[in-house]
């Protein structure tokens, strides 16, 4: 990790890798594109609106976009007249609009850069509300929330934000916020230039979304993005050493540290796990006490987390270390150790996240469609005992493949039903790596029964004593509006079973 000595939290640059940074004329008199539609390109078309001499919206399907559908050579005519691209997370770096705008030396700004340029002070003060940010393959959501109700613990007017809960471009506008928790992809970092975050975390880094990025590579270094202009601390996860790497490769404003967590013994400037007890060995005394090295500050213990347990009440590894990840980021903000203690007592289990939907003839129903990807899907599975394990599975892979996930927690599953427009992939996997699981494929001809069907599958496989587990390690948008509405689907039909 390299310190910016000086370098002004606001960032102001005329260029990074990606090309030009600034509009040629200030936003007020900029021509602007606005690229997507969607939930995130609705929230920005709000914004930028009233702030603009010019808004010109394309989008692949919108009826109502002003292009739609363009191809590289009408991408290239609607740029050569902009300002600013501002693009929505659907739009990778090889869309013709993008292409064109960078072809054409046009700026191009992701939503979390026009929320970081857009912040208001905060009411009664003369600066911003300060950004702590995380990002990851896994467990942002969850890390987010924590971080959020930690923050609350302490007194704090707060939101998470970005991929959960508000847009960020909104938080950005809300004067009445003391500090924001930011939820951030790698879609969102990739053209995001200026941000300097008070402290910013990276919980893991696995393959994912390589049909975005193009390479495991270009993936990560977005992901590091999060690090650039960090003030006060550069989170990282000690069993992740990628998570390391990309701190030690990171500009960050002068002072700022890197601060590890793990779901161990911490070293000197960590926080981490002794015995039951969550520690701090980096924020707990001042930087010239002369005990520093040899004292800690207790932050809570597991029995904080107990609603986070499985249905044993063991808590997984993977929980504790979201905790002290969020930890981190709050002890970087100055919370103080028993908000954490009581931000994570108060901290209860996401929708779509490691759900206990109900319990039917001793067969439990779990909900984790939020595990879009393997990594997330593997940590799933390993919550649960040996051959216990009726696994719901499938969806848009991403250009990931299965045989890891498959071949390291096949030893959990009692069955497997596969749902996917495409569910060859998974199938062929199992076929190879445990070809002694009974497989469900599921016909994905009719799109609104795929759920229905797959449930009643999988209570045909399930026997007393085993867990209905939907945990898809795949993206929802082949057959679904989104992972939410997949889990909601998953929901409704098992309590509609179970209660019949």
């Amino acid at each position: 990790m390299t310190e910016a000595p000086g370098l002004d939290p606001s960032g102001d640059s005329s260029g990074d890798a990606y090309g030009t940074v600034e509009p040629r004329v200030p936003l007020s008199d900029a021509r602007v594109v606005l690229a997507g539609l969607g939930v995130t390109g609705r929230s920005l078309q709000r914004v930028l609106a009233p702030r603009v001499a010019d808004l010109v919206t394309v989008d692949d399907k919108a009826d109502d976009a002003d292009h739609r559908g363009l191809d590289a050579d009408a991408a290239a005519a609607v740029l050569a007249q902009a300002d600013l691209l501002v693009a929505s997370p659907g739009f990778a770096p090889h869309h013709p609009v993008i292409a064109a705008a960078l072809a054409a030396g046009v700026p191009v700004w992701s939503e979390v850069e026009l929320a970081w340029r857009l912040r208001v002070d905060r009411l009664g003060t003369d600066r911003p509300a300060q950004w702590l940010g995380i990002t990851g393959s896994n467990g942002k959501t969850t890390t987010v929330e924590m971080l959020a109700a930690i923050l609350r613990a302490a007194g704090l007017r707060t939101a998470a934000v970005g991929n959960v809960g508000r847009s960020l471009v909104e938080a950005a506008l809300d004067p009445t916020l003391d500090v924001v928790a930011v939820e951030l992809s790698s879609f969102q970092l990739h053209f995001t230039h200026t941000m300097s975050l008070e402290a910013g975390a990276v919980l893991n880094v696995s393959p994912d979304h390589l049909d975005w990025h193009g390479t495991i590579d270009a993936y990560t270094r977005d992901k590091g993005r999060i690090y650039e202009r960090v003030q006060v601390a550069c989170v990282y996860n000690v069993a992740d050493p990628k998570t390391e790497e990309l701190v030690r490769e990171a500009d960050v404003v002068e002072g700022a540290r890197a601060v590890g967590f793990v779901a161990g013994t911490p070293s000197p400037g960590d926080l981490g796990l002794v015995d039951d007890v969550l520690v701090d060995r980096a924020f707990h005394a001042a930087d010239d006490d002369p005990d520093r090295r040899k004292s800690a500050a207790e932050l809570g213990t597991l029995a904080d987390l107990k609603q986070l347990g499985d249905h044993n009440g063991v808590v997984p590894t993977h929980i504790v270390a979201d905790a002290l990840a969020a930890a981190a980021l709050a002890r970087a903000h100055g919370v103080p150790a028993a908000a954490v203690r009581d931000g994570l007592r108060s901290f209860g289990p996401s929708d779509h996240r490691i759900q206990r939907v109900a319990e039917a003839a001793g067969v439990t129903y779990v909900n984790d469609s939020k595990a879009t990807n393997t990594h997330s899907a593997a940590a799933s599975l390993a919550g649960f005992a040996h051959g216990t394990v009726v696994w719901i599975a499938g969806g848009l892979a991403k250009g990931a493949t299965f045989d890891e996930l498959v071949s390291s927690r096949a030893d959990r599953m009692r069955a497997a039903v596969v749902i996917g427009a495409d569910p060859r992939p998974l199938a062929d996997t199992l076929a190879r790596h445990a070809p002694q699981i009974p497989v469900v494929v599921i016909d994905p001809g009719d799109t609104e029964t795929v759920m229905r069907r797959a449930v009643d599958a999988a209570r045909d496989l399930a026997q007393p004593g085993d867990t209905v587990l939907l945990a898809p390690a795949g993206a929802s948008q082949d057959q679904f509006v989104s992972y939410a509405q997949r889990g909601e689907e998953f929901v409704h039909v098992v309590r509609e079973l179970t209660t019949r």
